[in-house]
């Protein structure tokens, strides 16, 4: 069974900086690429990060282009998303969610989520 298990979230002020962890199971981990996405109160789900399954090529939206950085872990078996001068607006739910193979932009599973909330 997969399992993705997003961890990190919590309360911080707008210029901060702060690191979301997703630790997968259930499946072989460095075949797949992964992403993370976002939902913010009211708004629709926001894909704002894709890598593939070496770690490689990465893939953001210009909403978050040059503030998040998204990396793994094949050995840990964990995904990351590193958030640098956070704004209001990155307030959000956000998942990590298992693509359907090496390549595909298209997603399968997600994690429960974690909450980030920046407020001043």
């Amino acid at each position: 069974e997969v399992q993705l298990v997003e961890s990190g979230g919590g309360l911080v002020q707008p210029g901060e900086s702060l690191r979301l962890s997703c630790a997968a199971s259930g499946f072989i981990f460095r075949d797949y690429d992964m992403s993370w996405v976002r939902q913010a109160p009211g708004k629709g789900l926001e894909w704002v990060s894709h890598l593939d399954n070496g770690g490689v090529n990465r893939y953001y939206p210009d909403s978050v282009k040059g503030r998040f950085t998204i990396s793994r872990d094949n050995d840990k078996r964990t995904l990351y998303l590193q958030f640098n001068s956070l704004k209001t607006e990155d307030t959000a739910m956000y998942y990590c969610a298992k693509s359907l193979g090496m390549g595909w932009f298209e997603y399968n599973s997600w994690g429960q989520g974690t909450q980030v909330t920046v407020s001043s």
